[in-house]
């Protein structure tokens, strides 16, 4: 607490990457200045065809970090199991929790899914377009009740439909801001399995999306703010 008050109270401005803890700083810090300045777009994924597959199995992709965070291991195997079977997960990423996950799989003699390695972005866009629904998934823990996943802009980028287990602000965003997505309460197979035989498979492009969070926008939005600061400083 007291590096995050010296820290805080040294910056002429601060910028939190989620509205999530718009309430914390703004209660504890009243006479700071603050922006909101999300997470982006990176410019690889401003232009991505929204493709419709026609997949003889359905494919819900996971990409990313598999680790306490994520909880995987709560909600894959026991979501698969219960899924029927032209349903197929591909999981692409590591993490603390990997072995975790498998074990699990192996233990419920699951067969409908494949785990491979992390991969270069390119070929990652790929699996993106390639799927059929993209997963998102955080631990239900209270710290994530502020966050704002960075994945949530890559994965909107796609225009793919997407089936998000998160709670707090990161499913306020989701509802707000993205269509075709649903959410659920983490680490609920019960109605993360509702979520996903409910999914509109039609893709659907977020055009207006991608116009408002690409990366390159949000940089010069910040760049002006920050000379706007230093301009009324010097006067």
């Amino acid at each position: 607490k007291k590096i995050e008050i010296y820290t805080i109270k040294q910056a002429s401005h601060i910028n939190l990457v989620s509205e999530g803890f718009k309430k914390y700083f703004i209660s504890y810090y009243p006479l700071q200045s603050f922006s909101f300045y999300s997470n982006g777009i990176d410019s690889m994924f401003e232009n991505l065809p929204a493709i419709q597959n026609k997949n003889e199995k359905i494919k819900i992709l996971y990409a990313g970090n598999i680790g306490e965070g994520q909880g995987l291991d709560k909600i894959i195997p026991d979501l698969i199991l219960n899924l029927p079977e032209n349903y197929h997960f591909l999981i692409i990423g590591n993490g603390g929790k990997i072995n975790n996950l498998k074990d699990k799989l192996l233990n419920l003699d699951i067969k409908n899914y494949e785990i491979i390695a992390p991969m270069k972005q390119k070929d990652l866009v790929k699996k993106y377009l390639e799927a059929d629904i993209l997963f998102l998934h955080l631990n239900k823990y209270d710290a994530f009740l502020k966050v704002l996943p960075s994945k949530i802009f890559e994965y909107a980028a796609t225009h793919k439909p997407i089936c998000a287990g998160v709670d707090g602000y990161s499913r306020n965003f989701l509802l707000k801001n993205v269509s075709n997505c649903s959410v659920f309460e983490p680490c609920n197979v019960k109605e993360a399995r509702k979520c996903i035989l409910n999914m509109d498979l039609k893709v659907k492009k977020r055009t207006d999306f991608i116009e408002k969070f690409r990366r390159n926008r949000i940089s010069t939005l910040i760049a002006k703010d920050i000379l706007e600061k230093y301009e009324r400083n010097l006067s």
